[in-house]
């Protein structure tokens, strides 16, 4: 007995077994050997076959081979002395069918258990070497292990270890996903992406795992293994060639994986849903997000509830080449009742919106009918009516930039508002920055907008005009700094003749330039002026006093400066002190004043011709005329209007040799 126990710990130690506690002795034990039974030989074989290379006494060996004679297995290291050995042990249990005149049972160790337990559920044989010792579920050594007192394969009823059920379970999961990995490769995916698919559907593995065990109780598969039932049920469910058709349809392996594990076994639904979003022009990519964010139950739907969906939409002005855009950014679509979306599309039509402006609304951001709770577009519509708007202002507006209904009111539009009253920005300059600009609400206030305020600053814009002159342009929030206003401040300094003094100055006055094109508008407006004779540094003086005088066409500027000094023959002085000239139009304005004072032969300033309102036009003309006829009869004229106190001299005076019937040409 004493000399059997380094046997069996020899045997726990060549199966790689790890260190546990103790069981309890179970009813399934193996059988020592006696010290005078004619096993001792074999035992010894084993245990020397076990040790390779490891030699005995020759005491020892010369005493088993006096006790053996023919029965003696021969220690050579090949196949041959394994089938030997096999032979052996199945005669000596053919010779003790009964069990009679065995020894009393060893307890076997619980880490015995457990890997003989995965030798048991093992797919295949692992490739083998000459001379070493294979053991399979087959084996009566084996069985023995999980062999109860009533012959079945399994712990006995008194003995049930929780643990090693875990176990065996996790064992079984190994199983099934290899057999469906090599199901896999013979449909030719790769290893990795085998694999890969594999982690994302543990549902979907234990999902086979317990159908393949289930199918035992049928009568055509109570004789079949385990790997014949799971491999059966794998080519009957078809999940296979579905995973080659979504992989066609630009489905990555983790929505299939998803996919599949949210089927719930229904593998036709997710290939009769992916049809039929192909024929509201859904495709590539947008197939598998479509499928995997429109919710759990959309694979439990019919085909007619969603044509009801899309039939709803299409009634309330999307159009139906839209469709498939709305549906794949918005995929919650699919998966609300037609309750529910009645309800959140009469949420904007309410508004007094327009069913095609509710269509356009949605096409261009179709996350404002499926992402949000219906509480929560009421509390974003309250807050924007705190700034003055009424509720048709806020379906138009809503309609103009539904983007608006995607910004959280704690996060976005509260820490905003307070940095414009910061500013100086009053509530009214909010509501003008939200009805001309609403996506400076939609842009982010720390990364775009305050680093546009601190470089403002830098550039020598007084505190005080910020405030206004982004509630007079807000679009300067949405141009970008570096590619946009940085480039045409650095144009106006140094191709414009503007001095550092003066561009706060013209930021200030006139934001716009910022907006323009430097290449387009910009730089061919400098050119022309400079082409007229005007020197940079004048141009940078007239630019200052008329920050506008850059953003007007050539096509327009062309014309006035032609009529300037060949009709009205002035100097380029005037122009110079007066650059407002081109802000005014030349048919409404410009040629009716100037017929005016060539009638009455009067001559005026380009300032006061042109900078004064009609009435004010006419008492010049009617005062200028008096002081003439005054002057020409030699009576002494006496000044009381304020106009011509305020007026030079050279403003007001009398123009000589010009005929009354004088006819302009404008055309030249």
């Amino acid at each position: 007995m004493l000399a059997s126990q380094p046997q069996h710990r020899h045997l726990s130690a060549t199966l790689h077994l790890q260190d546990h506690r103790r069981r309890p002795p179970p009813a399934a034990t193996l059988h020592p050997p006696a010290t005078n039974s004619k096993r001792r030989p074999l035992f010894s074989a084993i245990s020397s076959s076990l040790r390779h290379h490891q030699h005995t006494s020759p005491d020892h060996q010369n005493d088993a081979a006096a006790s053996t004679g023919e029965s003696d297995i021969l220690r050579t290291h090949n196949a041959k002395s394994t089938a030997a050995l096999l032979r052996h042990l199945s005669n000596q249990d053919q010779q003790n069918p009964d069990g009679q005149n065995q020894e009393p049972f060893l307890p076997l160790l619980n880490q015995d258990r457990e890997k003989l337990l995965e030798i048991s559920l093992l797919t295949k044989r692992t490739p083998q070497f000459p001379g070493s010792i294979y053991i399979n579920s087959s084996l009566p050594l084996v069985q023995s292990v999980f062999r109860g007192q009533n012959g079945n394969l399994d712990y006995p009823d008194d003995d049930v270890d929780d643990e090693m059920l875990v176990r065996a379970l996790e064992i079984r999961r190994k199983v099934t996903a290899s057999i469906f990995k090599e199901a896999m490769k013979k449909d030719k995916f790769g290893i990795t992406y085998c694999e890969n698919l594999i982690s994302e559907i543990p549902d979907f593995i234990d999902y086979v795992m317990i159908k393949a065990v289930s199918m035992k109780k049928f009568p055509d598969f109570s004789q079949s293994s385990y790997n014949v039932r799971a491999n059966f049920f794998i080519d009957e469910c078809k999940v296979v060639p579905l995973i080659r058709w979504l992989k066609h349809n630009s489905l990555s392996y983790p929505q299939i994986g998803k996919l599949i594990c949210a089927s719930k076994g229904n593998l036709d639904s997710i290939r009769q849903l992916a049809q039929w979003l192909k024929t509201i022009h859904i495709k590539g990519r947008y197939i598998g997000v479509t499928l995997t964010r429109a919710g759990g139950n959309v694979l439990e739907r019919s085909r007619e509830e969603f044509n009801e969906i899309v039939e709803y939409l299409e009634e309330n002005g999307v159009r139906k080449d839209w469709m498939g855009y709305v549906v794949s950014r918005c995929p919650e679509i699919l998966s609300f009742s037609m309750e529910e979306l009645r309800c959140r599309t009469e949420f904007y039509l309410s508004m007094g919106m327009e069913k095609n402006d509710f269509g356009t609304m949605l096409f261009d951001c179709p996350k404002v009918i499926g992402y949000f709770s219906i509480e929560e577009m009421n509390q974003k519509v309250a807050y924007l009516k705190e700034f003055g708007l009424d509720n048709e202002e806020v379906g138009r507006l809503l309609a103009f930039k539904p983007q608006l209904m995607a910004c959280s009111i704690e996060e976005r539009w509260k820490p905003l508002v307070k940095y414009f009253y910061y500013l100086g920005i009053s509530k009214d300059g909010m509501r003008r920055i939200l009805t001309m600009k609403p996506m400076v609400f939609c842009i982010d206030l720390e990364k775009t907008i305050v680093p546009k305020v601190e470089f403002l600053r830098d550039i020598g814009v007084h505190e005080d005009a910020i405030g206004n002159m982004l509630a007079r342009f807000p679009s300067l929030f949405t141009y970008s700094l570096y590619k946009k206003i940085r480039p045409v401040v650095i144009f106006l300094l140094t191709k414009a003749g503007i001095s550092q003094r003066d561009i706060g100055k013209v930021v200030a006055l006139g934001p716009e330039l910022l907006g323009c094109s430097i290449t387009n508008k910009l730089d061919h407006n400098v050119k022309y002026f400079l082409s007229l004779g005007i020197r940079l540094t004048v141009l940078g003086e007239m630019i200052s006093d008329f920050p506008m005088l850059l953003r007007y066409n050539v096509d327009v500027l062309r014309p006035k400066y032609r009529y300037l000094r060949r009709i009205m023959i002035r100097p380029l002085k005037e122009l110079i002190e007066f650059p407002r000239f081109f802000s005014y139009s030349l048919e409404g304005r410009i040629i009716p004043r100037h017929k005016i004072m060539v009638e009455n032969r009067i001559n005026f300033k380009l300032r006061y011709m042109l900078g004064s309102t009609d009435e004010e036009f006419e008492m010049r003309v009617k005062e200028a005329v008096e002081k003439r006829t005054r002057f020409e009869s030699g009576v002494p004229y006496k000044e009381e209007s304020s106009y011509s106190q305020n007026d030079d001299l050279s403003d007001t005076m009398p123009v000589y040799g010009i005929p009354d019937n004088l006819v302009l040409d404008t055309d030249h």
